[in-house]
């Protein structure tokens, strides 16, 4: 899969490809990352992307035309135009089932838009996605673009020691549960603390019950809203329900 990477900060991600377990799957090129800088496609002399907004108001917008210009280069060299994302705290949330779209498909073009903002014109024309991190303001997608192309290249085959991302939070619709390891025996504030003995048994179907309990309770405590969705979608057991009412949910 390709993704194109539009920003007038390209330097910001060439580390984050070399280090890391992800960086397996951008040396294979399981996930082929192509940087553009938005000022080589300004016409001007000083490689203008932004003014001021019609109507008057705070800070910059970028102007359309740079934008429709490497648009338009992108098609060219891929062949024909992919999905176009825009990160923008307007956007729907990025979520694991998003993630798992794009790990599965062609890749797309990332816009990494600054100041207040793309001119709306762009979005109205090429964007097919636009995408938040959540109810905060960044200044700029860079950082929302190296959180999808990190949470996609650990999908891709190889990336991970199977099945490790199987179990993570939101693969089944619940957080992940607590995890322990070595020591067995941890002083923590002068006190001996150890791990559930649950975990120790060596039997399993008592440990993946275990499991599924902690993910159900740390979910409800949490976001309750996954637990509503799991139910709306039929993918909560009768064994959980009974847990879950054991909580006084």
């Amino acid at each position: 899969m390709r993704f194109d990477v539009v920003t007038l900060f390209p330097e910001l991600f060439a580390p984050h490809f070399k280090h890391g377990i992800t960086r397996r799957a951008f040396e294979t090129g399981a996930v082929d990352v192509r940087l553009w800088q938005l000022r080589d496609f300004a016409d001007d002399t000083y490689r203008r992307v932004d003014d001021r907004p019609f109507g008057g108001g705070p800070g910059m917008v970028m102007l359309a035309e740079p934008l429709l210009r490497v648009l338009g280069a992108i098609a060219d060299d891929r062949g024909a135009m992919p999905a176009v994302v825009n990160f923008t705290p307007t956007g729907q949330p990025l979520t694991q089932a998003r993630v798992r779209d794009f790990a599965a498909g062609p890749g797309a073009v990332l816009l990494c838009g600054r100041y207040e903002g793309i001119d709306q014109r762009v979005i109205d024309r090429h964007v097919s996605h636009e995408i938040s991190l959540g109810d905060f303001v960044l200044s700029g997608g860079e950082l929302p673009a190296l959180a999808l192309l990190d949470a996609v290249a650990r999908l891709q085959p190889g990336v991970l020691a199977a099945p490790s991302h199987e179990q993570d939070s939101f693969e089944d619709g619940l957080l992940e549960g607590p995890h322990y390891s070595r020591p067995e025996l941890l002083w923590v504030d002068d006190r001996q603390v150890g791990v559930p003995a649950v975990l120790m048994s060596g039997h399993h179907g008592r440990i993946a019950q275990w499991r599924r309990e902690q993910a159900l309770a740390a979910t409800a405590r949490r976001r309750p809203d996954l637990i509503a969705q799991a139910r709306a979608a039929g993918r909560l057991q009768p064994a959980d329900e009974r847990y879950l009412a054991s909580l006084g949910l």
